[in-house]
């Protein structure tokens, strides 16, 4: 795995300020986003780049094996592909996937119904927002420039930490850098993720999780709160989910 680098923090251009009428810093101070399954939905091209490889070398690659790889940190992943026959590094098979997926959605970017929406809506009101994501910074910057500039104020990607979800660390380090601006409370970030890593991760760094299930169900109360899609939400929805602001914590 590449060395851990320092996240960056890319300050917003606009004021924080909450969604929920009470004073400033009461609301909504912050989102974290998980990126593949959330905000694009890359998982079919994850596992089509994976069984490409596992068939080229030889080996044979179910559907079960591909859902139990969703959400999780590409060393996993890569260490699980040898195992199904794939002769190469871990580092050669996290590059030779990243490169096939960054492709694909150069081509088509496989947006999440309501995910765009959502992220302008929090930007338009001055909510910062974060990507939390496994994949490493190729795919990151790509899905990134599909977006309005300054949709995130800094990217945490899998290859700026030593472990990756369902660890925490990805997120405790989006919470640490996030807080050098301003200051966070935990119970006022949410972070929104589809797979029980991510939740797992989520929640285990003390943040507000919502669960959004797309490839791979979530288990019941694996997250604070889970909404089917986030088609037609909003801040105001996402404020909602703040304890102090008459959600449960």
């Amino acid at each position: 795995m590449a060395t851990p680098s320092r996240a960056t923090v890319v300050p917003a251009d606009h004021a924080r300020k909450p969604v929920d009428g009470t004073a400033s810093g009461a609301g909504l101070q912050a989102v974290l986003w998980d990126m593949d399954g959330t905000i694009v939905d890359t998982e079919p091209y994850w596992i089509q780049a994976e069984s490409e490889l596992v068939a080229a070398h030889g080996g044979t690659w179910t559907q079960e094996q591909a859902e139990g790889l969703v959400g999780q940190a590409l060393t996993f992943s890569a260490r699980v592909l040898q195992s199904a026959g794939v002769q190469l590094s871990v580092r050669d098979i996290i590059d030779t996937l990243t490169e096939e997926v960054t492709a694909k959605v150069r081509q088509s970017v496989p947006w999440r119904p309501g995910a765009r929406e959502l992220l302008q809506d929090l930007r338009e009101r001055g909510i910062p927002c974060a990507l939390v994501t496994m994949s490493e910074q190729m795919l990151a910057r790509e899905v990134e420039r599909q977006l309005p500039e300054g949709t995130f104020t800094l990217m945490v990607t899998g290859d700026m930490v030593e472990h990756g979800k369902p660890n925490p660390e990805a997120y405790l380090l989006a919470f640490e850098k996030m807080s050098e601006v301003s200051r966070l409370e935990k119970d006022r970030v949410i972070a929104i993720e589809d797979s029980i890593p991510g939740v797992t991760a989520a929640r285990a760094a003390g943040l507000v999780t919502l669960g959004v299930p797309h490839f791979v169900p979530l288990p019941p109360d694996s997250a604070n709160h889970e909404w089917g899609t986030l088609a037609g939400r909003s801040a105001e929805d996402l404020a909602e989910l703040i304890p102090s602001a008459g959600g449960q914590p």
